[in-house]
């Protein structure tokens, strides 16, 4: 039967999120109702919130969670009821072009749930990456759930759904660092913080973090940055020069922009090494565009790459990195500042938005 449930919603641009009841359908063929213990607060939910990610308002916001599935619908096999799930909103189908030809990362077809979440007076409601998990439950489709060590903290795997997973697998999978390169992080942030942390799973010998808030250059420093640049003090200018000293003059192996902004951007560009990498995953807005003189594009070879979730295989890398959380080898407690409860998202925006926390956690 049909439950119903408390979650947080975004009824339209702009105003602050409210609590409400909604309706959460019994699970479709191919879909799987959760039941949500933990769902991080990410700039993500904030962009749906402003209209910055499309207008299908109301929406129902979080995506990046774990919790326990209660039931599946028709032909899942892949979970059961009573797993430990993280959940991701790249749910690959099998079938397209990229998956066919064994990228199954790119997968350009992914799916949600086909049910529809409700408010009570039946309007549908949108989740936010096809997940919508400042819920007490939510319906997904079963493979947006991937089945974790249940040993793990819900308040800790669940950062994997999204921007742990999305900054780490930038400096992995996307950028190829890998052991004795230098990497640079431009915006540390919760997925810049992530990248910082693949980088020193890859064995990366000098990691530099830069960002304007002496906090943020702190947090990098505490998961693995070896170096920092703050960019308050050198000004934008001075990014490009800073890391060059850095690196004996010649730039840096791969540069991961975080933030996604035309002037970080063309500080990553400028300041890598020839032939080396520019990895873009954090998100710009819709307006922004670019211009680079096409002779220095040329002429400095290597890959300007931008990375979807990490380019990230749920199924792949979400165990594995439960696992080296367990063995104390990934510190992701490390990426919770606060928890709070479902009444608590807007404000927990507010101190998001003016960079007092890494990551706020909402517990349920």
């Amino acid at each position: 039967m049909p439950q119903q449930v408390r979650g947080v919603i975004a009824r339209s641009q702009g105003e602050p999120v409210t609590i409400e009841t909604i309706t959460v359908p019994d699970p479709g063929p191919g879909e799987a109702v959760v039941r949500i213990q933990a769902c991080g607060i990410c700039h993500t939910d904030l962009h749906y919130r402003e209209g910055g990610i499309g207008d299908g308002f109301p929406f129902l916001l979080g995506h990046e969670a774990a919790g326990v599935v209660e039931s599946v619908g028709e032909g899942v096999a892949g979970v059961a009821p009573g797993d430990f799930v993280v959940l991701n909103w790249r749910a690959v189908c099998g079938r397209c072009r990229a998956c066919l030809r064994g990228r199954p990362w790119y997968c350009f077809s992914t799916h949600n749930a086909v049910r529809k979440m409700t408010l009570t007076d039946g309007t549908a409601l949108s989740p936010a990456l096809g997940i919508g998990a400042f819920a007490e439950k939510t319906l997904v489709a079963a493979g947006q759930c991937t089945k974790v060590d249940p040993a793990a903290s819900p308040a800790a795997a669940g950062l994997l759904g999204c921007g742990v997973m999305a900054g780490l697998g930038a400096a992995v999978h996307t950028g190829g660092a890998a052991r004795g390169d230098t990497v640079a992080v431009i915006g540390c942030g919760g997925v810049g913080c992530g990248a910082v942390v693949g980088a020193r799973l890859a064995g990366a010998a000098r990691i530099i973090a830069v960002d304007i808030d002496g906090r943020r250059l702190a947090d990098a420093v505490s998961l693995g940055a070896t170096h920092t640049v703050d960019a308050r003090e050198t000004g934008p200018a001075g990014v490009v020069e800073a890391i060059r000293e850095l690196t004996g003059g010649f730039g840096a192996d791969v540069v991961v922009d975080a933030v996604g902004s035309p002037e970080t951007y063309r500080q990553a560009f400028y300041a890598r090494d020839l032939a080396g990498t520019v990895v873009l995953v954090g998100v710009p807005a819709p307006e922004t565009s670019i211009e680079l003189p096409l002779p220095d594009v040329f002429g400095r070879g290597g890959n300007l790459k931008a990375s979807w979730y990490g380019d990230c295989l749920p199924s792949r890398d979400l165990p594995v990195l439960v696992d080296l959380y367990l063995q104390g080898r990934l510190d992701l407690d490390a990426f919770v500042t606060e928890t709070v409860t479902l009444d608590g998202v807007e404000d927990a925006f507010t101190r998001m938005h003016t960079g007092e926390v890494l990551r706020s956690v909402v517990l349920l």
